[in-house]
């Protein structure tokens, strides 16, 4: 089995995926003690079961929106070649498909907005 090169279209997609999922993972954490027991609490949403994740995130949260913010912006120009090479790729070339870069952006925008109210609802 031949290994990715590191400037091969699939080597760029792993690696746009998984910071994309670890921004998340971060602004996840930075918003589990306050902004997201608030959000979900004012739509009916329980929220004992974040009580856990907030206990063990909570002393780390400063940590973890520096981590967040870096994770996200790395990932955010990722995508930006990505896109930039599904230009010159054309319609026969060996590209990210659309989807994949949609699903990405959903992403990075759900990692903004957790990583944002982390910030505000401290």
């Amino acid at each position: 089995m031949a290994q990715d090169q590191p400037g091969s279209d699939k080597a760029l997609r792993r690696s746009t995926i998984l910071t994309t999922l670890g921004g998340i993972a971060a602004a996840f954490g930075a918003a589990a003690c306050c902004a997201l027991p608030i959000l979900l609490a004012s739509l009916g949403i329980g929220t004992a079961w974040l009580g856990g994740i907030a206990g063990f995130t909570g002393p780390h949260q400063a940590l973890l929106m520096a981590a967040s913010t870096i994770l996200l912006a790395i990932s955010a120009v990722f995508l930006w070649r990505m896109q930039s090479r599904a230009q010159q790729c054309g319609p026969d070339g060996n590209c990210a498909p659309p989807w994949v870069r949609i699903m990405l952006l959903i992403g990075l925008f759900i990692g903004a907005l957790l990583l944002a109210a982390g910030h505000f609802y401290v």
